[in-house]
This record gives structure tokens, sequence and C-alpha cells, in this order.
């Protein structure tokens, strides 16, 4: 098995498209990624498979999200990098469908995010990562939709009790600080959290990432 990225899923050809031909052109979506190297990503997943394995998985999930996005024409996408901005797989996605790269900043995901929330000129964002199979497009849609109604922001809530999808019209620092990221209880204080400000949010249906508990298969019924 390789030990650097490559697709496992059949790409689309390359998209750059111009942002005044998006459906959502003066929002954002901020995708969250690591460079795909073997232990350093999807550490969760093994041993059910290597960590050369793991790392191709994540990196063929990431490229085809973002394959996925691109295609839609929803938002300009930002993809937020770590360690870096210079790993080729970064760069391929540049070439490829046009993105812009973001250095990740901050010591934990919390500040991570409350950085490339704040960093963002746009009237909405959605805040993602690329390890999610089943977040589709319409997802997105729709919550950039319910973003433009009456909405302060929409969770996309997943099955381990964290979530897949953070969408905002505004920021508030208490949504990323003192929350046990990875644990099963981001999603059940970030609503707390959303209450206390008194904003109005809406959920979509629960999904799955690529963390799934041991013995749980569900990786193997997807591929």
């Amino acid at each position: 098995m390789p030990t650097h990225w490559v697709p496992i899923h059949r790409t689309l050809p390359g998209f750059i498209i111009d942002p005044r031909l998006m459906q959502f052109p003066n929002a954002r979506i901020a995708l969250f990624a690591k460079a795909p190297e073997a232990g350093k990503v999807k550490t969760r997943l093994l041993p059910a498979v290597s960590a050369e394995e793991a790392a191709v998985i994540y990196s063929g999930l990431l490229q085809q999200t973002v394959a996925n996005l691109a295609r839609a024409r929803l938002a300009p996408i930002d993809c937020w990098c770590t360690p870096d901005v210079t790993h080729p797989f970064f760069q391929n996605l540049v070439d490829e469908f046009g993105v812009s790269l973001k250095q990740q900043k901050g010591d934990d995901l919390g500040q991570r995010m409350r950085t490339a929330v704040a960093k963002t000129s746009a009237e909405s964002v959605i805040l993602i990562g690329g390890d999610c199979p089943v977040l589709e497009p319409d997802h997105l849609n729709r919550a950039f939709s319910w973003l433009q109604g009456d909405c302060d922001a929409v969770l996309g809530p997943a099955e381990d009790g964290g979530y897949v999808l953070l969408g905002l019209n505004r920021c508030d620092e208490s949504l990323f600080n003192d929350i046990p990221w990875g644990g099963e209880r981001v999603l059940l204080m970030t609503r707390e959290r959303l209450q206390q400000l008194n904003w109005r949010w809406r959920e979509l249906e629960v999904l799955w990432d690529l963390d799934p508990p041991p013995g749980s298969g569900t990786l193997q019924n997807y591929f």
C-alpha cells in the first residue's frame, strides 16, 4: 500500500468556477483538512486498517468531498490546512478545483475553527471536515438556505455525539471554548451554548463520519 495520497474514488474532471456563478456567492465553505500522511490522520481506524491505508482512505474522501462541492457550485471553498499549505495534496486541490488555501491557527480544534470564522469575510460560513462520506452538497444547500432565512446557526449532528457541519451567520467564542473536542458531548454542549446565546438554529439529520466505533462495521459497509 503506498504511503502517499491517491484517490480511492474516481474523481470528476477539474472545476474552477467563477464565484459569481455560484448559488451563494457571498458565503464561504470552510473545509478543515490535514495533510494525508500515514500515522497522522484517521488513527482511530487503526488497527482495522493500517496507517498507510487510513491515509489513503482519508485523502480519497477529502478529494471527493471537494470535487462534489465544486460540481455543486454552492459557494467558494476555503481549505483550512494543517500542518501547512505546501503539501502536494493541497496544491493539487488548487490546481483541480480552484480552492483557496488557508493556514489553520490555534492550539485546539475550537481555536482553529474560531480563527477561521473570524478571518472569513462572508455573509455566512459553513465549517465541515473532509471525512464524512455521507455529507452531500444537498446538506450544505439546505444549511445555506436556512442561514439566508431566519437562522443564526445550523448544526449537522454526528452519530458519535459530535457534529459534521456547523453553519454560522455570526460568531461567538462560547461556541468554541471549553468543549471536549472528539468526545461524545460536543453536540450537546454546542446546543446548550446556542440556547444560552438565544440564537435561532436548525439541525440536519444525524450522519456518521469516518470515526466509527470499534466493531460497528460502518466503514466496511460503506466501502
